[in-house]
């Protein structure tokens, strides 16, 4: 264990992180009690995942940060979650316009925008396509296929890990890592896709759910868990962070992302229970936007 060599200040820092993952925990705990009096069932456990993405990241990254020797299971363990919590927004979005067949009656004559990020947000000249059970089935299992293969693709990593040919920091052609961790990457894309483009369809009929902060949060936890850790990864690869004995520059990497995402996962637990704290009524026709339209010019 680290800590067994830390100086005071480092102890300090330890201290109030996992002070912070506590903290982040009992919130979560705390609306976690809430959602599930509060809020219809048909919604109850997705929001739960969902709210649930930022304490779970924050505890794997307060275990590693306490026993480096564990951070590989707990970087995988975040991540695979976040793959599951990136299909729950799917379903959120479609449960909050009231379900799959509400949904449907709502943009029975619409279409998907499908020129979005992050694979096609270059590509203006893509058809829109029409908005049908069919369509729906495809972007649902677009972030499907993520939450289920992330867990293969991780039990696949730990299993050549013990035989010695993973290392997550052997970047080379001929190691496993950068082949798992390209094909890992496609398979993030491909799910992020669907999220946009429901996204972009209702995010105006669902002003009044608050989606567009919910969208955001979600976003920031995918750039800070992914892009941030991959970037830190490569700087610390190429030796740019420095080595500090007895870390090397990897591990001092590895421990500088822990830190960070447990501050950055505190805040985002704390702006999470503000966000979704109210309580949730299905969509009727007329959509929740209009009807905010009516009461307004009813009242000038």
């Amino acid at each position: 264990s680290l800590s067994a060599g830390l100086d005071l200040p480092g102890r300090f820092l330890f201290a109030i992180l996992t002070l912070m993952t506590l903290i982040a925990n009992l919130v979560f705990i705390e609306e976690a009690v809430y959602i599930y009096r509060k809020i219809p069932y048909s919604k109850r456990s997705i929001i739960i995942w969902i709210n649930a993405a930022a304490p779970v990241i924050a505890t794997t990254s307060c275990i590693g940060m306490w026993i480096p020797r564990s951070a590989m299971f707990t970087d995988f363990t975040a991540a695979v979650f976040f793959a599951i919590v990136i299909h729950k927004f799917l379903l959120l979005m479609i449960k909050e316009c009231g379900g799959q067949k509400l949904l449907l009656r709502r943009f029975e004559n619409g279409r998907f925008k499908i020129s979005t990020g992050p694979c096609c947000c270059c590509c203006l000249c893509l058809p829109r396509v029409r908005i049908t059970r069919q369509t729906l089935f495809w972007l649902k299992l677009g972030t499907f296929q993520f939450a289920f293969l992330r867990p293969v693709l991780m039990f696949l990593s730990i299993v050549l890990w013990t035989n010695g040919n993973y290392t997550v920091y052997n970047l080379s052609p001929k190691g496993a890592a950068i082949w798992i961790s390209c094909f890992v990457a496609v398979l993030t894309i491909i799910a992020l896709w669907p999220v946009a483009i429901m996204f972009q369809q209702v995010r105006t009929l669902l002003i009044c759910k608050k989606i567009i902060p919910k969208f955001a949060l979600y976003q920031f936890i995918l750039i800070l868990n992914h892009l941030q850790a991959a970037i830190i990864n490569i700087l610390a690869t190429q030796r740019i962070i420095p080595c500090a004995p007895p870390l090397s520059s990897s591990a001092r990497g590895a421990y500088m992302t822990q830190q960070l995402l447990i501050m950055e996962m505190f805040l985002i637990t704390l702006i999470s229970r503000v966000v979704y704290r109210r309580r949730y009524d299905d969509l009727e026709p007329p959509a929740c936007t209009a009807e905010e339209a009516v009461d307004n010019k009813q009242t000038s």
